[in-house]
């Protein structure tokens, strides 16, 4: 069965189950970004500040989160960031995610052109089977 990993990068695209461990094994470096909590463009962007460890000194606008996105010193070539709570967060605040949508994609064929590999996963928390 084919798996996100096994292809380049196409959009925003639905997680796997166990993503971690999939992309472990095809030197896929993960970025987990919780959009749960987002409510407006700041709170947006210290997820992402908190989600890729960046430093305080990151911009915290668009032009910066692309630019730390598609930066060769601060990202792994192969890298994917699971957008947590992402269909929640798309319909809470269409506009924003417009927004961050547009920087993603543009962000990821960037990444495409220079032969790096930006995924773009959805992940949807599991409300139905915890493991506890």
């Amino acid at each position: 069965m084919m798996q996100v990993f096994d292809t380049a990068p196409q959009g925003i695209q639905n997680a796997p189950h166990e993503p971690r461990i999939l992309a472990a094994g095809h030197q896929v470096s993960v970025r987990e970004i919780n959009l749960g909590g987002a409510q407006d463009k700041t709170t947006l962007m210290l997820a992402f500040l908190n989600g890729l460890g960046l430093r305080s000194t990151f911009g915290q606008n668009w032009d910066a989160l692309y630019d730390v996105l598609t930066d060769p010193d601060q990202r792994p070539a192969r890298l994917a960031l699971l957008l947590c709570d992402h269909a929640h967060f798309r319909r809470r605040h269409p506009h924003l995610n417009a927004d961050l949508e547009r920087v993603l994609l543009d962000a990821q064929a960037e990444s495409a052109r220079v032969g790096r590999a930006l995924w773009l996963l959805s992940e949807e928390p599991d409300h139905d089977t915890r493991h506890w």
